[in-house]
């Protein structure tokens, strides 16, 4: 993969394929059999990163947030979806039936020749179609199987369905978050999808792949969103660990406990101050002439102090803060929208809005960049989305497969090609 343009990423054309000759992960090989959020995030990070992830979809609808609104139209319907794209650019497609046993000798022949497997289905259901880790690796010693399910591959609740919501519930995050007195309060981001599944099973594969480097061997990567939600509480879990004090929704001294440290309305908007270092909450008493409230920095929500802090903070615009913010060091922001966020000079300036071509979509894709800069290899989009089964021939012609046996794949219904019209619904 080439790196792009700063600020914008390389186009494609009708069926073309992603780049995938340099960048920092250009030698490792993804199949990607996941579906919607987690597992489609974290072989975006590896794509971006040159890594040539293909994803392995069903012969119906496929991935189904390949359906999913808004849509840039014009593109080929399985890959218009504004969502589908966000996760799926530089990525290719071929759809398998691994309900058949030709379909699976095709997804065999796929694990010998690739790095990782990733895959979010409930535990045992690859092992019950008779394509599970054990039965991979007779084929591959060197794969590295990550499963990215909401409880883990052991436990109680191995088998369970469940969501973000539900995982930020049952480790206790989601209890803790929002005001004292008031209803826990859902985050916009998905922390237990992205934060505790996507990060850690991309983490949990470099690892994996690094002691490969000297073992020869791959292993499972068995992640948990609930247990990778659960990390993100490392310091509220250690202390209660240490001292046995239940904590309390708005309680906790990063979140809400503190006057110092919490969002404020101002006259037309909000701000936000994390003025947790004395000498951040002593430059902002100083600034608007309350030395008083200097000794009173930990009050909590509730306290006069509050009220006070309050009342200061709603005489002033949201563009007179800021002013103030350039004038007093004292860790004082404003609360953007998403749109000004995104228009904003911290986002153009650090290029985490990128644009590029979608094989017939009447406008240019907008989408995140990438988080991670590196300086010698740095990632970027390798491509346009796959539309669904784009790949199918072109893969199965690199594992060796004649025209003869391609067509009667194809006609016994064990693989798919292009969508060719086929139209699915989100959620249905």
């Amino acid at each position: 993969m080439t790196p792009p343009p700063a600020g914008q990423a390389p186009g494609g054309s009708g069926g073309a394929s992603p780049r995938f000759s340099s960048g920092a992960l250009s030698d490792v090989k993804v199949l990607d059999l996941s579906r919607l959020l987690p597992g489609g995030f974290c072989s975006l990070l590896l794509a971006d990163f040159g890594a040539e992830v293909l994803k392995v979809e069903d012969t119906g609808m496929g991935d189904y947030i390949r359906w999913a609104p808004p849509y840039y139209e014009g593109a080929e319907d399985s890959a218009k979806s504004a969502l589908y794209l966000a996760l799926n650019r530089g990525k290719r497609s071929i759809r398998l039936d691994l309900k058949s046993e030709a379909g699976r000798a095709v997804l065999l022949r796929l694990a010998a020749e690739h790095d990782v497997l990733l895959e979010s289905f409930r535990p045992g259901v690859l092992d019950r179609l008779g394509v599970g880790y054990e039965r991979l690796r007779e084929v591959n010693p060197g794969l590295v199987y990550c499963a990215v399910t909401g409880y883990g591959q052991d436990g109680p609740y191995r088998d369970r369905a469940g969501h973000d919501m539900n995982y930020l519930g049952l480790v206790g995050l989601l209890g803790l978050t929002g005001e004292a007195g008031g209803p826990p309060i859902q985050a916009a981001g998905q922390i237990a999808d992205l934060g505790g599944g996507a990060l850690m099973a991309a983490f949990g594969i470099m690892a994996a792949l690094r002691e490969r480097e000297r073992s020869g061997e791959g292993q499972v990567v068995d992640v948990s969103m609930a247990d990778g939600a659960l990390s993100w509480l490392a310091m509220v879990a250690g202390k209660y660990l240490a001292d046995g004090v239940e904590p309390s929704r708005g309680g906790l001294e990063l979140a809400g406990a503190f006057v110092c440290y919490r969002p404020y309305a101002c006259a037309d908007g909000d701000v936000a101050l994390g003025a947790l270092e004395p000498k951040f909450w002593q430059a902002w008493c100083r600034g608007v002439g309350r030395e008083d409230l200097v000794e009173r920095q930990f009050d909590g929500p509730g306290s006069d102090t509050h009220a006070e802090v309050e009342r200061i903070f709603a005489a002033r615009t949201r563009a007179e803060w800021e002013a103030f913010a350039a004038e007093h060091d004292c860790c004082l922001e404003p609360v953007l929208g998403l749109g000004e966020a995104l228009d904003s000079e911290l986002v153009r300036a650090r290029e985490m809005v990128v644009e590029w071509e979608q094989p017939g979509a009447e406008r240019p894709v907008r989408q995140l960049g990438v988080p991670v800069k590196l300086s010698r290899t740095p990632g970027g989009p390798a491509g346009p989305g796959p539309a669904l089964g784009e790949h199918t021939r072109t893969v199965l012609e690199g594992l060796g497969y004649g025209a003869e046996e391609i067509e009667a794949l194809l006609e016994a219904g064990a693989v798919a090609g292009p969508s060719e019209g086929q139209a699915g619904s989100f959620l249905a």
